[in-house]
């Protein structure tokens, strides 16, 4: 599921809406289920899902979803599934149904498909015709008013993908040898007896991202008892990195936020210094604590997430996770998990961002982040007394 807190639209009617989805979503949806929550007259909300498999209970995924939209504070909700009637239906039906059971109340229920929507809802021919209605989302104002506040419909998911995905060929090539420089200058810095065994302990986590027995060597942390998201640990902890590691990587990061923010793109051999620093926790919470939802955050953290090299993924994928994450890009978030994920699966920051999105949790939770080698839970921050 990806969720995302997207920006004003004006939704005016079931065309209006179908219109919306795809810059709520940032792509269009295709085999998808999406609910659009608001609060008023206002979309405070969506989250979209795959549709099941053909024969499979609708029931768990419909539950679940609503009760990711009921956290928000909305009011009521919309639910659209793009798709042929016999896979929609279904999902549809026990959407709107848990959405019911949980006090929301359901604005429409649509499906969309080949240039065309149906409502479940409405039984009038001459606003719902039983062959449906088309639509043309070029000429929707809803469209039009989207581009012109900067947002972006990708064509579909994998498009959004691809955003996020290593670059190869020559950048690749140069990364390799920009990286293993880096790899050398940080076991200098350390004092390790050779190259080697540098490159095992920057990596934090093995090639295949598992340890023995096909497990991570980090324990993967899930929601405390009390709904409140534990802190993570990954790879060397505050109290294992040199401090001569630590004032190194606090220098990069402050470096390359600099030069994000003048627009200048790092070069290779800042991209793969970052990189191997970052692999040292107290390294990449300062880098997390400096992370907001800017676009310069995430532009800085899309470049080194796409230059670096597999091994040195998981920490700027997160941090481009959790600056998507409090924008409102709740799809560019997911695409950016689920690629450190399925190279690093117990990466536990990974985790514990992909448990905060799939159970629709505010990226407000995360403002008391701070480290994460203290066993600490993350609470709201508190802010300072103006002075």
């Amino acid at each position: 599921m990806n969720s995302t807190e997207p920006a004003r639209l004006s939704v005016r009617s079931p065309a209006d809406m179908v219109a919306a989805v795809p810059y709520l979503l940032g792509f269009h949806p295709a085999d998808s289920v999406v609910v659009v929550a608001v609060r008023g007259r206002r979309v405070v909300f969506a989250a979209r899902g795959d549709l099941p498999a053909p024969g499979a209970d609708p029931g768990p995924a419909a539950r679940h979803l609503a009760q990711v939209v009921a956290r928000q504070d909305a009011d009521a909700a919309t639910v659209v599934g793009y798709g042929p009637a016999a896979r929609v239906t279904g999902i549809v039906d026990a959407i709107g149904d848990a959405l019911t059971a949980t006090g929301l109340v359901v604005l429409d229920a649509l499906r969309v498909t080949h240039g065309r929507w149906w409502s479940y809802l409405c039984a009038e021919p001459s606003c719902c015709p039983p062959e449906g209605t088309p639509y043309d989302p070029a000429a929707s104002e809803v469209s039009a008013a989207a581009v012109f506040a900067g947002q972006v419909a990708l064509p579909d998911r994998a498009a959004l993908a691809a955003q996020v995905s290593p670059l190869d060929g020559p950048v690749r090539l140069a990364m390799r040898r920009a990286t293993a420089l880096a790899r050398l200058r940080l076991a200098a810095l350390t004092g390790s007896p050779s190259a080697s065994s540098a490159g095992s302990q920057v990596s934090g986590v093995p090639a295949d991202g598992s340890g023995s027995g096909g497990q991570s060597p980090v324990p993967a942390d899930g929601p405390g008892s009390d709904g409140e998201l534990p802190v993570p640990a990954d790879g060397p902890a505050s109290g294992a990195a040199p401090r001569a590691v630590r004032a190194a990587g606090t220098a990069a990061v402050r470096a390359a936020f600099r030069r994000q923010r003048r627009g200048e793109r790092l070069d290779d051999d800042e991209v793969a210094w970052l990189s191997v620093l970052l692999v040292h926790v107290a390294v990449r919470d300062h880098a997390w604590s400096r992370t907001d939802g800017r676009d310069e955050d995430i532009s800085l953290w899309t470049d080194v997430l796409r230059r670096a090299e597999p091994d040195l993924i998981a920490a700027p994928g997160c941090l481009l996770a959790f600056a998507a994450w409090r924008s409102g890009h709740g799809a560019l978030a997911a695409v950016a998990l689920e690629r450190v994920l399925s190279a690093h699966p117990g990466y536990s920051l990974a985790v514990l961002l992909d448990e905060a999105l799939r159970r629709g949790v505010a990226p407000s939770a995360l403002d008391g982040r701070g480290g994460s080698n203290d066993g600490a839970v993350l609470r709201r921050r508190r802010r300072r007394p103006r002075g």
